[in-house]
């Protein structure tokens, strides 16, 4: 059975809201549109435009409203920062560096940081071999600095969570919050699998606000398991590429996906032998050996 995979944030978010237990852990989001993001702008202060469908963090935009007098907006993506005098100039420059797609905004949360570059953490939760949901891994990803995205593949540092997480809270509180990230992974593979069937694993985004709120940002139901490679504890990383050999993400050895490797590479050592064979190096030492069995054959005549 193929694993399914939810592509759209839109429909991923109302499943967890249908969830009593997370509705409240996650940030307020909407479908794009000029009076959406005026309005939530106006509630928050700070809001995250989104493609529906997208991953990597690309073509996510930061945008703010600031306090005081002079420009009074700001967006920020990639790792540029422009501010703006009024909502309207802002909304014209936002409309011409985000995707020609549809959008969400979502309730900005101002995340735990180290030396000012925001961090998040990626809980990985997937069925075990019994076909129940575990949770099998916790990582942070420390933001590049100047952007607004903690992704691994927008330059975010991945590294174990309890060496970012220890500067804001004790030792006692820091186990009973990884338990907790634990379980809110659990509970989110759970009301995803009712709305979904067929899903097999899920990465989902936390950012710790500074009362070490838990938010889910987003879920992901095609998450990286390489990132874990990352992780001193080996075994993390040995454990979740075993249960997602084991539901079929990875071709078994010998399966097609191996044959097609195989054939690629027999290709790529015959095409070499034919570049060598063409070549005039190769020419030259084949009249030589040539020359040398006719020089031969005559002697043995």
């Amino acid at each position: 059975m193929a694993i399914r995979r939810v592509r759209s944030k839109w429909s991923k978010t109302a499943a967890l809201l249908a969830d009593p237990r997370l509705r409240e852990l996650v940030p307020e989001t909407r479908r794009f549109s000029r009076d959406a993001l005026e309005d939530m702008l106006e509630r928050y202060g700070m809001v995250y435009a989104k493609p529906v469908n997208g991953t990597f963090g690309k073509g996510v935009v930061r945008i703010e409203r600031l306090a005081g007098t002079g420009a009074a907006w700001q967006i920020h993506y990639g790792d540029r920062k422009v501010r703006f005098p009024s909502f309207a100039a802002m909304f014209r420059r936002l409309s011409a560096v985000k995707l020609r797609r549809p959008y969400l905004v979502q309730r900005g949360i101002r995340l735990l940081a180290k030396n000012g570059r925001p961090f998040d953490l990626r809980v990985m939760v997937q069925k075990n071999p019994h076909d129940r949901w575990e949770s099998t891994g916790i990582i942070a990803r420390l933001a590049r600095r100047g952007r607004a995205v903690t992704n691994y593949h927008s330059g975010g540092t991945p590294m174990p969570a309890e060496r970012l997480l220890i500067r804001h809270v004790d030792a006692p509180r820091l186990r009973k919050l990884i338990d907790r990230l634990q379980e809110l992974g659990l509970q989110t593979a759970e009301a995803l699998d009712r709305r979904f069937p067929g899903i097999k694993e899920v990465g989902l985004d936390i950012g710790l606000d500074k009362s070490l709120t838990p938010w889910i940002i987003e879920t992901n139901t095609a998450p990286d398991p390489f990132i874990f490679r990352k992780l001193p504890d080996r075994s993390v990383f040995r454990r979740i590429y075993r249960y997602a050999k084991a539901y079929g993400r990875f071709r078994k050895a010998g399966g097609r996906g191996r044959g097609r490797r195989g054939r690629s590479l027999r290709g790529r050592s015959l095409r070499m032998r034919s570049l060598r064979r063409r070549s005039p190096k190769a020419r030259s030492s084949r009249s030589r050996r040539n020359r040398a069995s006719v020089r031969a054959r005559r002697a043995a005549r």
